[in-house]
């Protein structure tokens, strides 16, 4: 048969720069200073990239199939820079499926042991899998602080983006988590639902697009949830190939420069958190964590993984590595892992 080759899809793990200024250019134009980490109060941990979901915008690109699990002498190293690093408020687990990793619920319990607040950014259809069903009951017991994936308060959106069958398991879960006083109003058992645009878009206004999801959630299912998160899809792995594959890269890049805030360069999470990769590598977030950026640090303080560093405060004051994908962070109100910046 005649024609054209077949072609590898297009790829990219992060979209290019083209003709659009470097990141610290444009902060050099607004007057911000290169971004420097304060003092450390967030240890952010990818514990593996194993999941039981593989949806369209994940920058991670995790799924069912990957083995990268954080085995137990990296998390024993953890546990151990706790005890070292009075200024770490706040241990943020995700993945991946995090629950997925044998380790996840000893790493819960040391934390909570310390009196540290422990995130687990869970996809809620997880908890309803075999051998988790029992998750629910222990991060209730723990107070873990739930953020969860739902992308839409519809079906046919959330299905589209992370699989089908998905939003049925998610409000099913979701019931479950309420059940045990999760999303209640005054529970310290805090659980915050994740918004991700479907698309090349950014946000709406997450103040405004929280009542919508609070008010058809009461309506369609009876469900209670804390705070709505708006996070911008970052242009890199599995949704830079989707951008790249739909001819949208230039224009969604352009997007997000063309709508670079100043006011959320004070909040952006690389300021204060460090990110461990499941291997104990140490990133400036987790994005650059995902694209093998090392920590921008790495190169003054020889701190590249967690057995070079005893004491975050080495980092204070220390360069924040940065790329084109950091205006996903710094467009419109912002995005960061706790949602609008401004």
């Amino acid at each position: 048969m005649g024609g054209n080759p077949t072609r590898a899809a297009p790829r990219a793990d992060a979209v290019p720069g083209g003709a659009q200024p470097a990141f610290a250019a444009t902060l050099r134009q607004h007057n911000l200073p290169a971004l420097t980490r304060e003092v450390v109060t967030t240890l952010q941990i990818n514990v593996g990239r194993l999941c039981n979901l593989a949806c369209h915008h994940c920058h991670v690109e995790a799924g069912p199939l990957r083995t990268e699990i954080m085995p137990e002498r990296v998390v024993d190293r953890l546990i151990a820079l706790l005890d070292l690093n009075p200024s770490i408020a706040v241990v943020d687990l995700t993945g991946g499926a995090p629950e997925m990793n044998p380790s996840f619920r000893r790493l819960v319990i040391e934390a909570r042991r310390r009196h540290l607040r422990v995130i687990d950014r869970c996809n809620l259809t997880i908890l309803l899998t075999p051998g988790c069903t029992d998750l629910p009951a222990f991060l209730a017991s723990q107070e873990v602080h739930l953020i969860a994936s739902l992308p839409c308060y519809t079906s046919a959106n959330v299905d589209r983006q992370r699989g089908l069958g998905v939003f049925d398991g998610s409000i099913e879960a979701l019931k479950r988590l309420n059940a045990l006083g999760y999303g209640r109003a005054h529970s310290p058992r805090h659980l915050d639902l994740v918004y991700n645009p479907l698309g090349a878009a950014l946000p709406p206004s997450q103040t405004v697009l929280e009542a919508e999801y609070r008010e058809e959630l009461e309506r369609l299912f009876g469900i209670e949830f804390h705070q709505l998160l708006t996070i911008t899809n970052m242009p890199i792995k599995r949704f830079a190939t989707q951008l790249a594959q739909t001819g949208q890269t230039d224009a969604y890049m352009s997007l997000l420069v063309n709508h670079f805030n100043p006011a959320t360069v004070p909040g952006v999470m690389c300021r204060s958190l460090v990110s461990v990769g499941w291997d104990g590598q140490l990133y400036d977030c987790d994005f650059n964590q995902m694209l093998d950026i090392p920590l921008g640090a790495s190169g003054l303080t020889g701190a590249s993984t967690i057995w070079d560093i005893d004491a975050f405060d080495r980092l204070t004051g220390t360069a924040v590595a940065t790329g084109q994908h950091c205006y996903g962070c710094t467009a419109g109100a912002g995005s960061s892992c706790s949602g609008a910046l401004a």
